[in-house]
């Protein structure tokens, strides 16, 4: 089995309302537990917004710039993962394209470079 991560790509702007979301989060719960029973869950978390990151960049002679805020502006920005096993590109497409109806977002499905 191969590990695969499967990225939630949230737009910026206002969260959905508070009804949306708690049905949201229902299917996320339903989609979790069905990884679990297939054996395919690893892991899986949401993240706070671009504007909570710290970026580290390495400097000539050893040093580390730190600054905050995101590396750069976009219309969408990681919002969460999933990191899941499975046997092929095609059973990894298929759990993306469950998460992304659970999540109502768009799931960006990438391989792991080499064996898991």
């Amino acid at each position: 089995m191969k590990h695969y991560l499967l990225s939630v790509m949230q737009p910026v702007g206002e969260p959905p309302a508070p009804e949306v979301l708690e049905g949201i989060m229902h299917n996320l719960d339903v989609f979790h537990a069905e990884l679990r029973v297939a054996g395919a869950w690893v892991f899986a978390g949401g993240l706070h917004g671009p504007e909570t990151a710290t970026v580290l960049r390495a400097k000539e002679g050893g040093d580390v710039l730190i600054t905050d805020g995101p590396y750069t502006e976009s219309k969408e920005y990681l919002g969460g993962i999933c990191l899941i096993k499975a046997p092929d590109l095609d059973a990894a497409l298929e759990w993306g394209r469950k998460a992304t109806l659970a999540t109502t977002l768009p799931i960006e499905v990438r391989p792991f470079m080499g064996e898991a």
